[in-house]
């Protein structure tokens, strides 16, 4: 598919991958409508910081992907559906399991319901590595079993397999575009990588984390818009669930020392209970394989782990983005 001119909505345009997503697609000339959801702040998140320019190239929608009116409304006359609205943090998943499944569920279904009906063109459905749960098999390929290791997970599986069943039951053109941990500028605390980098530009001695040992693959959030741009652009990638990856890991304990030598060198890593998941909900190790993508688009990451980080360190050291981050409590 040539994106350029192409009408696409973005749901979840007000959020961290979301609004780097919305930028990216303006850069390809598409004509970007923004689902943001509603509140009585009228707030659009992340879109908020930009530029009038640039909100005058955007068409923001407040709605809420739970609600079937608000979704059919928003894919009425688009081309393609980039949805990435959802609830993603696992801690808080463990206190409103009821919310994810909404969310994440019903949410999914909503859009594809109406993508069907409205014949609104590709439907790209964001999952998460976290499908995966701990892996058996290293690199994790997508044809690795899938796992709900926490409520998160399980509502993602969910949403994967109600996609997958569009596509063979409505042939709906679907494509399941699942990132392994993205990081970069905007990103919530409660992440891992704004936690380790907001607490240290704070002053702290002491850097809290959880468990260390677990692994991950770490992707900047440039080349994960990049890979989504990618997919789009190439019919072979319908019905395919395809990884976004740089196939490289690190422990957590070794990304809190790397962050560490870059901001703070004499701060120390402290184990905080509060933030240690239970032990069969824990994954202990992704690690993705970017083969399936890069056969099918040529995508490539660009970015290095240390050169990602120094960006999304630069970015926090703005005073005015770190407004919003509160670097003294465990963000779940």
């Amino acid at each position: 598919m040539n994106l350029k001119n192409k009408k696409v909505l973005v749901t979840g345009a007000d959020g961290f991958i979301g609004s780097h997503l919305v930028e990216r697609l303006l850069d390809e000339g598409c004509r970007v409508r923004a689902f943001v959801f509603y509140n009585s702040f009228n707030s659009w998140g992340w879109l908020d910081g930009f530029s009038r320019e640039k909100i005058e190239k955007i068409e923001v929608f407040p709605g809420d992907v739970r609600d079937s009116n608000s979704v059919r409304k928003a894919m009425k006359g688009v081309d393609a559906v980039f949805h990435l609205a959802a609830l993603v943090g696992i801690p808080f998943s463990y206190h409103a399991p009821d919310s994810y499944v909404d969310t994440n569920i019903k949410g999914a279904l909503n859009i594809l319901q109406a993508g069907i009906d409205l014949n609104a063109g590709r439907l790209f459905m964001t999952s998460t590595s976290e499908v995966y749960g701990t892996a058996v098999s290293i690199p994790i390929e997508e044809t690795h079993p899938l796992q709900g290791q926490s409520p998160y997970s399980a509502t993602k599986i969910g949403a994967d397999k109600i996609a997958e069943s569009f596509y063979r039951s409505f042939n709906a053109p679907v494509t399941i575009v699942r990132p392994f941990n993205t990081y970069g500028p905007r990103q919530s605390a409660r992440a891992v990588i704004p936690t380790i980098i907001t607490q240290l530009l704070n002053g702290g001695r002491e850097l809290k984390l959880g468990h260390l040992e677990p692994a991950r693959d770490f992707n900047f959030v440039k080349d994960v818009c990049d890979a989504f741009i990618a997919i789009a652009s190439s019919d072979n990638t319908i019905g395919e669930e395809i990884n976004i990856a740089s196939s490289e890991k690190v422990t957590i304990g070794e990304l809190g020392k790397k962050i560490i030598g870059k901001i703070n060198p004499g701060a120390k890593i402290i184990c905080d209970n509060a933030r240690i998941r239970p032990e069969k909900s824990e994954v202990m190790e992704l690690l993705g394989s970017n083969k399936k993508i890069t056969e099918l688009t040529g995508w490539k990451p660009r970015y290095s782990l240390d050169k990602g980080i120094d960006e999304t360190i630069e970015w926090f050291r703005n005073k005015d983005n770190m407004k919003i981050y509160k670097p003294g409590i465990y963000n779940v």
